[in-house]
């Protein structure tokens, strides 16, 4: 299903272009229980850490975890004996992992920020319109019209669920066009001689994190002063499950 999803770009409405969505939808249901403990992660080192300072050790903890996912892959794939094949295999599970890692960071940084997200529709904007980046978050100021500069912050209340499958229906296909081909054009660079494979896949996923970084910066603004009053996130024995 996965692999099928990475031929080429198709519309968001095909079969193959509805399994990159469908993943996507797998993705963030697996993520969201996970968004607690990777914020506990984050402040293992300084259970006193304000939000600003979680911000930024997610944002490390994100760059490095999908640096080190696409170098793993990169140079296994280029390694001696590896059929281009197998390679396209690694790079479909790169994908799913890519994805996990990239949902997990958005939906902990909605939960630093306060902004609660219950309803799937709305997940999704905010996973899509972050990964797509500056053509997310113009979709959704077109089409929301009232989301303000910080657009994240107002999907809870301000943007009605119909506007919100429109502007999905849109991002869905920009999102099937960029994820289900981007795999295989960085394949092709990896399957190179070994240890330059592991350099162009962690470079390719270190510059991804650092755009969604920037795009995430964009979306939610500047980090709460402080935590709500209740006690937010256990610090004790507390680890980030792996996907």
């Amino acid at each position: 299903m996965v692999s099928d999803a990475l031929e080429g770009p198709v519309p968001a409405s095909s079969g193959r272009g509805q399994a990159v969505l469908n993943l996507l939808d797998r993705v963030i249901g697996a993520q969201a229980p996970l968004v607690r403990k990777n914020i506990a992660r984050a402040r293992q080192r300084n259970p006193e850490a304000t939000p600003a300072e979680v911000v930024r050790t997610l944002e490390r903890m994100y760059v490095s975890a999908l640096a080190s996912t696409g170098a793993a892959v990169g140079a296994t794939a280029a390694a001696p004996a590896v059929g281009t094949g197998i390679a396209l295999a690694l790079s479909a599970g790169e994908l799913v992992s890519s994805l996990e890692l990239s949902t997990l960071f958005v939906l902990s940084l909605a939960e630093v920020h306060g902004v609660q997200l219950d309803e799937i529709e709305r997940r999704r904007t905010l996973v899509m319109g972050i990964l797509l980046g500056e053509s997310g978050s113009t979709t959704i100021g077109k089409v929301a019209e009232r989301t303000g500069k910080h657009w994240a912050r107002y999907l809870v209340d301000k943007v009605p669920a119909a506007t919100l499958r429109q502007i999905n229906g849109v991002l869905g296909r920009n999102f099937v066009t960029k994820y289900g081909t981007k795999q295989g054009i960085v394949v092709l660079g990896r399957v190179v001689p070994f240890g330059i494979g592991a350099a162009i896949g962690g470079g390719a996923n270190a510059t991804m994190a650092a755009l969604a970084v920037r795009a995430s910066r964009r979306a939610f603004g500047p980090a709460p002063q402080a935590w709500p009053a209740a006690p937010p996130y256990r610090t004790d024995n507390v680890g980030l499950a792996q996907p």
